[in-house]
């Protein structure tokens, strides 16, 4: 009898404890970026006139644009001025649950199919940490356009914010293998030697871009490669979606699916870019804690950065665990008088 008491004593405590664990594995919660709170407008300095900076408050980080402040497009050409600077135009974010739309404010699209994988995450036998996996979504969100902030400014692209991509309907994104069909190129990168130079990457990186030659590098994130959601050191959850948001654009543009728009070839539109210039790219985290405080007067990170300074408490449990990104891209355009 005295066993019998202690089972069902045990059950009664464990029943509980494993259906709220299932439970909140299972959770999707999320928040619409709040364009006036949630984003650093800041980010989209400098603007230039050429290869001139004419705006710069808090000496935002740049790349080089066209020398020459005069340019021309058009079959019959029409004479402008070369203006740049850095349109928030993409949304990236990091979930844990399938379809969890963390973005949309934490809607689960739940199509009654087969779920994928959700977020995974390995503890090796030894010490040391484990590896992890993710699904990723990307949108499209020209939010300067649909706030109206400049009107009849023909440099800004036109549209509203929608989903573009979701790996959870992508099989290359859970197989490294698979995944070889887009990046077959990852394999001349599999060695020793190129996997010690994206130290240089991620030093670069962190004082200013990183270098637009070692494409394979993602910073002090680690590799490009593979661009899929297995990342086998998880050493955080920023660490880790800042890779995630790094290999998904860069995946965007080997599928064609994201462009490029900056420098000479892009002041009269897009071009294909198939190897993303990941220097072309500024991030700031919008959720679950917006990074709106600047540090020496900037809260954008270029792609590799590290986040040992920027992405400190950023990350708390259960509600605080999927992570979303703006993407401010290097804009170049010419403006017609």
């Amino acid at each position: 009898m005295k066993t019998l008491t202690r089972l069902f004593l045990a059950l009664t405590l464990v029943i509980p404890f494993g259906a709220a664990h299932a439970a909140g594995a299972a959770t999707c919660t999320g928040k619409f970026p709040n364009p006036i709170t949630d984003i650093c407008w800041s980010c989209i300095l400098p603007i230039s006139i050429g290869s001139v900076r004419v705006a710069n408050f808090g000496g935002q980080e740049d790349i080089d644009n066209p020398g020459s402040p005069v340019c021309s497009c058009g079959v019959n050409p029409t004479i402008g001025l070369s203006i740049g600077f850095w349109e928030p135009a993409r949304h990236v974010e990091v979930v844990r649950k399938p379809f969890c739309l963390v973005s949309l404010g934490g809607i689960d699209l739940d199509p009654g199919i087969p779920a994928p994988e959700a977020a995974r995450f390995t503890r090796p036998e030894s010490d040391g940490d484990g590896g992890s996996f993710y699904q990723a979504h990307f949108y499209v969100n020209p939010v300067m356009y649909w706030l109206d902030v400049v009107t009849d400014f023909p440099c800004l692209e036109h549209g509203s914010f929608d989903v573009a991509y979701l790996t959870e309907v992508d099989p290359l994104w859970n197989d490294d293998e698979l995944t070889l069909i887009l990046n077959p190129d990852a394999v001349l990168f599999a060695n020793p030697v190129a996997i010690a130079a994206c130290a240089a990457d991620c030093v670069a990186a962190s004082v200013g871009f990183g270098i637009r030659e070692m494409f394979w590098c993602a910073g002090c994130q680690g590799g490009i490669y593979p661009l899929d959601g297995q990342v086998p050191y998880h050493m955080g959850g920023v660490r880790t979606a800042a890779l995630m948001a790094q290999r998904l654009t860069a995946k965007m543009h080997r599928e064609l699916i994201a462009w490029g728009w900056h420098g000479k070839a892009g002041l009269c539109g897009p071009y294909f870019l198939p190897v993303m210039d990941k220097t072309a790219y500024k991030t700031q985290l919008t959720y679950p804690i917006p990074n709106t405080d600047k540090t020496d007067g900037k809260c954008c990170q270029p792609f590799g950065r590290t986040t040992v300074l920027w992405g400190a408490g950023k990350e708390y449990p259960v509600r605080g665990e999927d992570f979303a990104f703006m993407l401010f891209r290097k804009r170049n355009c010419c403006v017609g008088y």
